[in-house]
């Protein structure tokens, strides 16, 4: 929140300066303006996650400090407030369900699921698919899809088979303006979450493995999540605490529509999720002559409150860029006639602006925006 002090030690300046005799000289005061960023997406792989609070200016670089991530550093999200419920990392298309008949985690074998693994898929093959995903607005404690709350009775809580979703990729010779998101799978987990004091207790194993690991993970108050990784076996820093991000750059499981008709679950790329459960919000601003001087333009007061967006952390998305491009234009490019306005977990407005989403080369995963506090 350093950028945050600044801008209240100048309003503290400003208003001691209108105290001051007329022949006094005035203080004179630096403007406050926005910053210029490049999330460290990293190429048109996106390996990244890149969490971001607009408040967060580095005084001595006057850069944005950004929290960055490989996107399988991780793998479940454990809830830190009242309520037990635990998220997938749908940046690697992660997805879940009930095995049926399932109580006891040790007896459950490939050939138990067999069927099942056909289907635990991210994948536009329907909407009967979007059961094994979070939903992805974002709305965890009240969704009735992925895992489901964690009961306090031991015996009330499923046994699941998790599909780990898809490694980095590691191949080469990615066409100028495309992406590649997914590897190989990274396998399968059969799982059981219980409560334990103070948190969880997850119980995990290899599909075919006879006896289960297990880890306690506890609730830590200053952040939304708890995050769990089977590579490490222990939990993992990944966002920062729950009121220090605003955004975050990060490929996305999202549900897909043909027409108006939901064709089921997709994996992104190039995607930006608002902090919701911070009470981060935003909304989109459409611009009919030049953006560039609707968005010099715009100020505090032509604030919408009411078009803000705050169920959703898709507000901005995919909503900043096009992959098709136009009739006019081809390939992936951002938008021209639209720039968004975001309002902090702290109650600060600010206006943004993509300028880009590739480099010079035109390699995707190089996103780049301005923004301005209002």
């Amino acid at each position: 929140m350093k950028y945050l002090n600044i801008f209240l030690f100048v309003l503290i300046i400003t208003a001691t300066q209108s105290c001051l005799s007329a022949d006094e000289d005035p203080v004179a005061v630096p403007p406050i303006t926005g910053s210029i960023v490049d999330p460290q997406v990293n190429g048109a792989r996106q390996p990244n996650q890149v969490w971001i609070d607009l408040s967060d200016m580095n005084p001595e670089t006057k850069k944005l400090n950004q929290t960055v991530n490989l996107r399988t550093d991780w793998d479940l999200g454990f809830y830190s407030g009242d309520e037990y419920r635990v998220i997938l990392n749908s940046s690697v298309a992660m997805a879940v369900a009930k095995i049926p008949n399932a109580t006891d985690i040790n007896k459950v074998k490939e050939a138990d699921v067999k069927n099942l693994m056909n289907t635990v898929q991210v994948g536009p093959f329907g909407q009967a698919v979007l059961q094994y995903i979070d939903n992805p607005d974002g709305n965890f404690l009240t969704q009735t899809t992925g895992i489901a709350p964690v009961k306090e009775n031991d015996a009330e809580n499923p046994v699941y088979l998790l599909n780990l979703g898809r490694k980095l990729d590691t191949g080469s010779n990615i066409p100028p303006g495309s992406v590649s998101l997914s590897g190989d799978s990274r396998g399968w987990k059969k799982i059981q979450i219980v409560r334990a004091p103070g948190g969880y207790k997850i119980r995990y194993a290899d599909i075919d493995a006879t006896e289960y690991k297990e880890y306690i993970i506890t609730k830590d108050p200053d952040y939304t999540f708890s995050f769990f990784s089977f590579t490490s076996g222990t939990t993992v820093k990944i966002q920062p605490e729950k009121k220090k991000w605003d955004l975050g750059f990060t490929t996305f499981t999202n549900e897909v529509f043909m027409g108006t008709a939901s064709a089921g679950s997709y994996f992104y790329a190039d995607f930006v999720i608002t902090n919701t459960a911070a009470g981060v919000s935003a909304y989109q601003v459409n611009v009919t002559g030049s953006l560039d001087q609707a968005y010099k333009a715009f100020k505090r007061s032509d604030v919408d409150a009411g078009k803000f967006i705050s169920n959703d952390q898709r507000a901005i998305g995919d909503k900043w860029r096009t992959t098709t491009g136009t009739a006019e234009i081809q390939g992936a490019f951002v938008y021209t006639d639209r720039f968004f306005v975001i309002k902090d977990a702290a109650g600060f407005y600010f206006k943004l602006r993509f300028n880009k989403m590739k480099n010079v080369d035109g390699e995707r995963g190089y996103p780049n925006f301005v923004f301005d506090p209002l």
